[in-house]
């Protein structure tokens, strides 16, 4: 194998110092441009790498941000890594994403990967088990910034950019009680984690107000995937009397049980309504189109990697922000549309 061309080689081949042939690699102006392009030339020619390990320990930055997120399978988590490497592309970072699949265990041994990577920040969104944040505190203790995201620990210390999951339940829950319904079941996952806990309490905030009896048996906690939600969907046709709204944390979820209604007989929304949440791509696919919170992950991405740079670079300073709140808003749809008038005046726009 052969080795690695490095700046001594260019430099000696070109009988010039070795400052001169760093300076020419970074672009450095003070490098007269016909000598700059003899250098470039050279290293093309050679196959010179930059060392950025090396480079990296001397600076003791990699200019390598890690992204942990929690699942890699929904639009909405693609729309947030989109939104990250929007900001990073304007910048000298890369990124490093990690993938826990929604284990707390696979997330602690992310975490420590990344460390040990010497990435220069972390953002994170936590896996449905997630006992603590105890393996990040070792970023703490060498002050290497995380930013959480959507799944986040409400109680902690670190900066977080969410929604607000309770207005979001509750916008969700009104506008189904608005078009008539009175027996409306929330379908939801991990109530550990604090996007469907708050979504929870927004559901039981809204039946409160409009004097609304909240039922243990309308809340059904699984996973929120396919076969729980099928087995949703049919436990709820067998409900007496039938349920006539149903309030899912989740679009792919929704349109699961919209699809196993169907099969079961049961008209969306004509006998049940239905609301999901995300502004999937699917929304608009299935039939009727789905109403849900559009959960802006494009943006939250953004606003997550913009505030971790700007850290990073000594324009701003995380610790000084405890929460960033992202705008969401409920999109109405025809899923949840038993007032007719209102249906016919959407469908006009």
């Amino acid at each position: 194998m052969s080795r690695e061309v490095t700046i001594y080689d260019i430099a000696k081949d070109l009988k010039i110092s070795i400052a001169t042939v760093s300076r020419a690699l970074k672009n450095d102006p003070k490098v007269r441009p016909d000598t700059k392009k003899k250098i470039l030339d050279l290293a093309e020619k050679k196959g010179y790498r930059t060392n950025y390990f090396a480079s990296s320990l001397r600076k003791r930055k990699t200019h390598i941000i890690g992204v942990l997120m929690h699942e890699l399978n929904t639009q909405f988590m693609v729309s947030v890594l989109s939104g990250i490497e929007k900001v990073l592309s304007e910048t000298d970072y890369d990124i490093i994403i990690a993938h826990s699949g929604e284990s707390g265990k696979k997330e602690v041994a992310n975490a420590n990967n990344l460390f040990h990577k010497r990435v220069d920040g972390v953002i994170a969104s936590l896996a449905y088990d997630t006992p603590n944040l105890s393996h990040f505190d070792q970023y703490t203790e060498k002050n290497i910034p995380v930013i959480f995201f959507d799944r986040v620990e409400e109680n902690s210390t670190g900066t977080k950019v969410i929604i607000n999951n309770f207005k979001a339940g509750f916008d969700a829950t009104q506008h189904l009680i608005e078009q008539g319904c009175k027996r409306i079941v929330h379908v939801t996952g991990n109530l550990s984690r604090n996007v469907y806990a708050n979504r929870l309490e927004g559901y039981k905030a809204a039946l409160k107000e409009n004097n609304i009896r909240n039922r243990d048996s309308y809340l059904i906690v699984n996973d929120l995937q396919k076969k729980c939600c099928i087995e949703a969907a049919k436990n709820i046709a067998k409900m007496k009397p039938l349920p006539d709204g149903v309030f899912i944390t989740n679009d792919i979820s929704a349109a699961i049980m919209m699809q196993t209604f169907k099969e079961l007989g049961i008209k969306v929304p004509d006998d049940i309504a239905v609301v999901g949440f995300n502004n999937e791509t699917i929304c608009t696919i299935v039939e009727p189109n789905l109403t849900t919170i559009d959960y802006p992950g494009l943006n939250m991405g953004e606003v997550a990697a913009r505030n971790l740079i700007n850290h990073l670079n000594g324009n701003g300073d995380i610790k000084l922000t405890s929460s960033i709140v992202i705008k969401s808003e409920l999109i109405i749809r025809g899923s949840s549309l038993k007032n007719k008038k209102l249906q016919q005046s959407i469908e006009k726009k």
